[in-house]
């Protein structure tokens, strides 16, 4: 692969504006656009709906099995993006096959069985006390102070973390998931504290998702457990907390939902889906490995390269976006939650639509007049071409008395 005209997957414009730099993407590359990673590393990033499909659809062609990359001789033992495309982990992102299979099976068993009530009743106590930690200072930063805070919150106490563990796992998580000079500590911090879960449930179990995934027959061993519940964690927190964000901005920023603002709560879900297809926090997902030569949009993909998930220029793709009114609504035809076997758990979707669409309720039931602080123009996304979220969200609200 010729990185002679690859587009760098990074810098400013991922995060000032990406929809335009994936219309031009897709304008000068085609569906399948030639990339580069950081230090150089060349990989293919998919635009287009249908070859996104294609390839999410194929687990024999397009495999999720990274011992397969042809690029694992120029990868230096600290490059930065290792935590999103290891080698030989032992999770349920790399495992394919039956094996695959059967631990898709376990973690949705394990999280399917988290009971309803008691996830809605977690989310809003845990959103209260944020909510009571700010609600009195008429302003506060609702991705800093909120956003960021509750999904780890209601998660860790679902896996069965003590709650005082909260903060320092949103910490690592985000240094991992930003997949900077922090990144490699923060996976460190985050494998040892689940490393720790588990092995205290395997002597004391409980009825929290690790000791159900525990129970499990299929033979898994603590360290598969371990690796599963991270890669759960991280799925799980920081696109949920940029749900939130990039819900509540859109709320405060565009006049259509802004009846909801006061008591509506129709718009609360149509802003959610909305966000999905037009800002969804997940951008970018590594990846999927080529098991052989193939074509794919007008492309020569070799045995062992890398293509890269473009969900969010897939879901914008013009080809199938004809009438945007119709794709969004009720419409949730996107890619925002994957595609094809590697798909994010019916039921993990399920919680973070609970945890997400409670947060910001709670926000509009208890600071009801909340308005931006800053303008619309002047909020900051975090630089990242994986995730697309909010650095901050100022706020400002008539200061309310703490429950």
């Amino acid at each position: 692969m010729s990185t002679s005209d690859a587009v760098p997957l990074g810098g400013p414009r991922f995060r000032t504006e990406p929809a335009r730099l994936y219309r031009e993407m897709r304008r000068d590359h085609g569906a399948v656009v030639p990339v580069t990673l950081d230090g150089d590393v060349p990989a293919w990033l998919v635009l287009g709906y249908r070859e996104l499909h294609q390839v999410t659809g194929d687990p024999a062609l397009f495999s999720r099995d990274s011992d397969l990359w042809n690029q694992w001789e120029r990868i230096p033992a600290d490059w930065p993006l290792l935590p999103m495309i290891g080698r030989r982990q032992p999770s349920i992102l790399y495992t394919v096959g039956e094996r695959h299979r059967q631990r898709a099976t376990m973690v949705s068993n394990a999280l399917e069985a988290v009971d309803p009530f008691e996830l809605r009743h977690h989310a809003e106590r845990f959103a209260d006390e944020l909510i009571d930690g700010l609600c009195t200072a008429g302003e506060a930063d609702l991705v800093g102070q909120y956003a960021m805070l509750l999904p780890v919150r209601v998660l860790a106490r679902l896996y069965g973390f003590p709650d005082e563990e909260g903060p320092g796992l949103v910490t690592s998580l985000n240094d991992m998931i930003d997949g900077r000079e922090r990144a490699l500590a923060g996976q460190a911090h985050l494998a040892t504290s689940m490393a720790q879960l588990v092995a205290d449930r395997e002597k004391e179990p409980a009825d929290d998702v690790v000791s159900r995934m525990l129970a499990d027959e299929s033979g898994f061993s603590a360290e598969e457990i371990t690796q599963d519940l991270m890669v759960m964690m991280a799925a799980g927190h920081q696109p949920t907390a940029d749900w939130i964000g990039n819900s509540v901005r859109l709320m405060l920023t565009d006049d259509r939902f802004a009846a909801s603002l006061f008591g509506g709560r129709h718009s609360v879900a149509e802003a959610m889906n909305e966000v999905l297809w037009e800002d969804t926090p997940t951008q970018n997902v590594a990846g999927r490995w080529a098991a052989r030569d193939t074509h794919l949009g007008g492309r020569r993909i070799r045995a062992g390269d890398l293509l890269l998930l473009g969900l969010q220029g897939a879901n914008s793709d013009p080809q199938v976006r004809t009438d945007a009114s119709a794709l969004t609504g009720g419409n949730h035809a996107h890619f925002s939650f994957g595609h094809g076997e590697h798909r994010c758990p019916f039921p993990a979707q399920e919680i973070a639509e609970v945890i997400a669409r409670t947060g910001i309720e709670v926000v509009l039931d208890r600071l009801p007049d909340i308005d931006l602080a800053v303008s619309a123009g002047s909020l900051r996304r975090r630089p990242s071409p994986w995730l697309r979220g909010l650095t901050e969200l100022p706020v400002r609200f008539t200061p309310v008395p703490a429950l």
